[in-house]
């Protein structure tokens, strides 16, 4: 379990203004099965001031990262609380946040140790990335395999 994973609020793939409640909860549903993800065993659940909370047993720990990514790269969304999950025994990938002057480039370097392995990022993000020079800032991004930078990095 991760814990508490902060989104950029005023960032992400707009779903309207309804996250809130029973509707949040539907619309993030909807989002994730749009997305081809596999939410069986997991629960979504959207406080009245727009934290999202995942619960259950996801199939993988990957499809759990891809599930908390879809549901927290929603504009609204400020924070999903991890509370899921899964069988196997796969290490929890890094979680990135784009800022401004990010390319997926750039972040392989940092987490990866070279440039040339950002498709292992664009492919760890799909369905949420269309294209590796589609990243917006404020996105989060998962690094698998990957080791968080140093404070001097």
């Amino acid at each position: 379990m991760f814990g508490a994973i902060k989104f950029a609020k005023i960032a992400g793939r707009k779903l309207g203004n309804i996250l809130k409640g029973k509707k949040g909860k539907e619309a993030l549903e909807k989002e994730v099965k749009d997305m081809g993800l596999d939410g069986q065993g997991v629960d979504i659940h959207v406080d009245d001031d727009g934290k999202v909370t995942v619960k259950g047993k996801a199939v993988s720990q990957e499809m759990k990262e891809k599930i908390i990514l879809a549901v927290g790269n929603v504009e609204g969304v400020g924070e999903v609380n991890d509370e899921a999950d899964t069988d196997d025994d796969a290490a929890p990938s890094v979680f990135h946040q784009v800022v401004s002057g990010d390319t997926l480039w750039a972040v392989s370097k940092t987490y990866l140790g070279k440039g040339s392995r950002y498709m292992e990022i664009f492919e760890a993000n799909r369905p949420m990335l269309s294209h590796p020079d589609k990243i917006y800032v404020g996105q989060v991004l998962r690094i698998p395999g990957g080791t968080a930078p140093s404070a001097s990095a």
